[in-house]
């Protein structure tokens, strides 16, 4: 369309088109203060006019009731301001505009609609079409206004009371408010005065520092002059202590040569008199039947006194008593001869839970042995203090390990092994150990 279309043709002068405008129905002027409202916040602020640029950001609707005339007067007054609106205007409503242009309206147009749009894109004959708008029906009385009316009244009270309510509420609102800005006026002279004290404190903080420093560069220089002179007391020592090793191990070199002049000697005396080897001893002497009496390794009895049976736990009583003894234990075979139907973990349990007392009140050396042959990896066992706790590694049983045990023992020591393995009770005999039946363990453990 041209511009000529958009602006309008000059079909009317600037009086006319005010006339016309002062004749507009009610309904019509409201319509185009409506559609120029809702274009206004389309057009850029520096193309409106100076009266319409504060309403400019406001919504369409308050606009529309707030600047309706002042938006009328400018739509009267300024053709370009008119023309914008129209193309705003046009965008919105594509279909009835282009019908106003060709001339050819639709039947069920609504002519309050119809006017408004020719009154602002001023297309061929709109003089005519807002002319005709002018002989609309006036609009009936609504019957129901009054009902309308009294229902705004209630809608008025209620929202009198509504507000009142309001400022009851912003009165409250307003008491608390003071109440809190007084309490946190007095909180902030408590933290301002919290803070004078908290600076005092740390500049004396700050005085008692630099004192600390002081002394501790005194202390520095004191501790410097100690280990200077621990430094030179060890050094003293040291030379004392390798003259003291030096005449020690003098004397001892005397002592030993002492020794070693007495035993050659004594072998020199028994070769020079030719003595014969001891061919008995005095109990050979005593003469009648002497009972042959079997330990539990099968050997002759250790020791003189009243026989004591291997399952005997006066035996093990008297074993345990010898000074520095090591009490090994085959321990699946004693639990499964005193407990054979409980599972595997209450039977070390309760093994080791005894041990440890018999480990306290006679004080020896306890090693508890289980077979772990077969096993990926050995249960959890916490020992209990004074047991040890030894599983055999994988395909190893654990009477290898026990022999292992007694074999790494010094000759001379006494060390008891507790198994009924006739097996391993000969091996450990052979090693110089002395075998117990598992049950005299197990008859201790009950008497204990």
């Amino acid at each position: 369309m041209s511009t000529e279309q958009e602006t309008g043709p000059e079909d009317a002068p600037a009086e006319s088109e005010a006339q016309l405008s002062a004749l507009l129905p009610e309904p019509v002027r409201a319509r185009v203060v409506a559609l120029a409202a809702d274009a206004l916040g389309k057009v850029p602020a520096e193309q409106l006019p100076a009266s319409l640029r504060r309403v400019a950001s406001f919504a369409p609707v308050r606009r529309a009731r707030l600047a309706a005339t002042q938006i009328a007067a400018a739509l009267e007054t300024y053709p370009e301001f008119r023309a914008r609106v129209a193309r705003q205007v046009r965008v919105g409503a594509p279909e009835l505009s282009r019908a106003l242009d060709n001339g050819t309206l639709p039947a069920a147009a609504d002519p309050v609609e119809v006017s408004a749009l020719a009154y602002l894109l001023r297309p061929a004959g709109w003089v005519d079409t807002v002319r005709g708008s002018a002989e609309l029906p006036p609009t009936a009385p609504n019957v129901g206004d009054d009902a309308v009316l009294e229902r705004v009244r209630r809608q008025l009270e209620q929202a009198r009371g509504d507000a009142h309510d309001q400022r009851e509420r912003s009165r409250e609102r307003l008491t608390r408010v003071k109440t809190e800005n007084a309490e946190l006026r007095r909180r902030l002279s408590d933290v301002r005065r919290q803070l004078r004290e908290a600076q005092a404190s740390a500049e004396q903080a700050l005085a008692e520092r630099e004192e600390a420093q002081t002394a501790k560069g005194r202390f520095e220089v004191e501790a410097r002059r100690a280990r200077a002179r621990i430094a030179e007391l060890e050094e003293a020592t040291a030379a004392s202590r390798r003259g003291t090793r030096d005449e020690r191990e003098y004397a001892s070199m005397r002592t030993r040569l002492l020794l070693d002049t007495l035993l050659e000697s004594a072998q020199g005396l028994r070769r020079e008199l030719a003595l014969p080897p001891l061919a008995g001893l005095p109990a050979d002497t005593v003469t009648g039947a002497v009972a042959n009496i079997d330990d539990p390794a099968g050997g002759p009895a250790r020791g003189v006194g009243p026989a004591l049976a291997p399952d005997d736990p006066a035996l093990l009583e008297e074993l345990l008593g010898l000074p520095r003894a090591h009490l090994i234990i085959d321990g699946y075979n004693v639990t499964k001869t005193a407990w054979p139907t409980t599972p595997l973990a209450e039977q070390r349990s309760r093994l080791l839970n005894g041990m440890a007392a018999v480990a306290a009140r006679k004080r020896v050396e306890v090693t508890v042995v289980f077979d772990g042959a077969d096993l990926a990896a050995p249960p959890p066992v916490t020992p209990p203090r004074g047991v040890r706790v030894m599983f055999s590694p994988a395909d190893v049983v654990a009477d290898d390990l026990i022999r292992e045990l007694v074999t790494a023992e010094p000759t001379g020591r006494p060390i008891i092994v507790v198994s009924s393995d006739r097996e391993v009770a000969d091996g450990v005999a052979r090693s110089g150990a002395r075998p117990v039946a598992s049950v005299a363990l197990v008859r201790l453990l009950a008497r204990s």
